[in-house]
């Protein structure tokens, strides 16, 4: 394998998107989560609820900061890594970037503000309002985010100038390319399960020491059904989203089932050994026709394999292949925790089952890694185009040099395993913490004694004392 600048401008760009997507993610679930608590807490006045909304705001607060510093870098780097796709794609997906910082960055901005510090200083409806306009920012950026994506993945809307220059004709084509409607929900649905299994691991994991703890009971069965409610409708989008690959983009459809050979009644490969160099399939687990039935809802259908398709247009199928089925693998885990968890809900008390409990605190970073995986078969799927159809990758990267981007590559390799880590860690030593019960002027601890993020969790209706 020659390293070259483009290979490592590749590894440093999924490098950095891979750290970077994991905070919004978590964030865009996060903050209608957040929405949710406050609501329940005003409608009932259940401390519970208050209590997990101020837990949680601290975790939230970290991660909203995490995922703009390392969003931040990938637009840097889209300049100096990228500059030819840059300066090609600007013109029509440039104003998606644009609305994203305007109308959702500001907006989560400000008035994350007066969720964090708002409580004694605003009014409770103006509180709520607050945190659901956040949720609002969040689900607002994932929108105009997935739509310059999806339009990478299926350019619509747009002409191709005589100096090569790419201009937009059609702006409701350009922000609502066909691909965009089911990969923006497939992308927010996978944020709310995400959340949901951070939200019933941290649960667990207190439960599994204190099985009284009410605020834990009480997260663990929110998430619960999120799950059982979120999950199974995952498998439905993201099956109306493959069927749609199989129209707009048939070589990664190819890759991601590993068909080499053009036939009906595809057979679905459970597990295989893709080798692009012999084009086949070692070590084969299959089923047959249950590959055409899935991909196109026939078992009798037609799909094109990878044969047919030059050898220089063909995705790396190894890695499609496997990312496709972590991501799908690990759905059917979720769905499966889910129906678990509703059906112990059922008979009564899910936190007294610690094997149940156990599996929660494992299942914890699955939604992440779903989320890489995701996303590892949506961009390594599309190669070898960064514009599909459009412009190759090849083709879209910058004048440098391989020192330099090793360089820059390593720096980033440095910087983020110190800053995510003491990051990661500091959120792991919330969650090990857990909810602590919101303290009244009268039973405050000294400043010293406090946890850490206290002071977000002072009690709303009363001030925190001035040193």
């Amino acid at each position: 394998m020659d390293f070259d600048a483009l290979l490592l401008s590749r590894l440093q760009f999924a490098f950095t998107l891979a750290f970077h997507i994991i905070f919004p993610a978590f964030t865009i679930g996060l903050a209608s989560f957040l929405a949710v608590l406050e609501g329940l807490w005003l409608a009932t006045r259940n401390e519970a609820f208050r209590n997990l909304y101020l837990f949680w705001l601290k975790i939230f607060a970290i991660s909203f900061g995490m995922g703009v510093v390392s969003g931040v870098v990938i637009s840097y780097e889209i300049g100096t890594n990228w500059s030819a796709f840059a300066a090609l794609a600007a013109p029509v997906i440039g104003p998606a970037f644009a609305f994203e910082v305007l109308t959702a960055f500001f907006l989560e901005s400000s008035f994350l503000g007066v969720m964090l510090f708002g409580w004694r200083k605003v009014g409770p409806g103006l509180h709520f309002a607050a945190t659901v306009l956040v949720a609002l920012g969040t689900l607002t950026s994932a929108f105009w985010i997935i739509s310059a994506n999806s339009w990478m993945q299926h350019p619509a809307g747009y002409v191709r100038l005589a100096n090569g220059a790419l201009r937009a004709t059609d702006w409701m084509a350009v922000i609502f390319s066909p691909t965009f409607p089911y990969r923006f929900v497939h992308m927010v649905l996978a944020a709310y399960l995400s959340t949901a299994l951070m939200v019933g691991a941290a649960s667990a994991w207190r439960l599994l020491r204190d099985v009284e703890e009410g605020e834990s009971c009480l997260g663990l069965k929110m998430a619960i059904g999120m799950l059982a409610l979120v999950a199974p409708l995952q498998l439905v989008v993201g099956d109306l989203s493959g069927k749609q690959v199989l129209v707009v983009q048939p070589a990664k459809l190819a890759a991601i089932e590993a068909f080499w050979e053009s036939r009906s009644e595809q057979p679905f490969h459970i597990a295989a050994w893709p080798d692009r160099a012999q084009e086949m399939n070692h070590l084969t687990v299959e089923v047959p026709e249950l590959g055409s039935w899935i991909a196109a809802g026939d078992a009798h259908a037609f799909i094109r394999g990878l044969k047919s398709f030059p050898r220089d247009d063909r995705p790396p199928v190894f890695i499609v292949f496997w990312a496709f089925r972590i991501m799908v693998g690990l759905g059917l885990l979720m769905i499966a925790l889910g129906f678990w968890g509703g059906y112990l809900t059922s008979r009564g008390a899910p936190e007294r089952h610690r094997l149940f409990l156990r599996a929660c605190v494992l299942m914890g970073p699955a939604g992440f890694i779903s989320v890489i995986a995701g996303w590892v078969v949506a961009e390594v799927g599309r190669q070898p185009y960064t514009i599909y159809g459009v412009l190759r990758t090849a083709q879209s990267a910058s004048p440098v040099t391989a020192a330099e981007v090793s360089l820059s590559l390593l720096a980033f390799l440095v910087i983020y395993a110190i800053v995510f880590s003491v990051g990661a860690l500091y959120i792991l030593r919330l969650v090990a913490e857990g909810p602590v019960p919101a303290p009244h002027a009268d039973t405050e601890p000294p400043l010293r004694g406090r946890p850490p993020g206290y002071a977000l969790a002072a009690a709303p209706d009363e001030p925190e004392p001035v040193p």
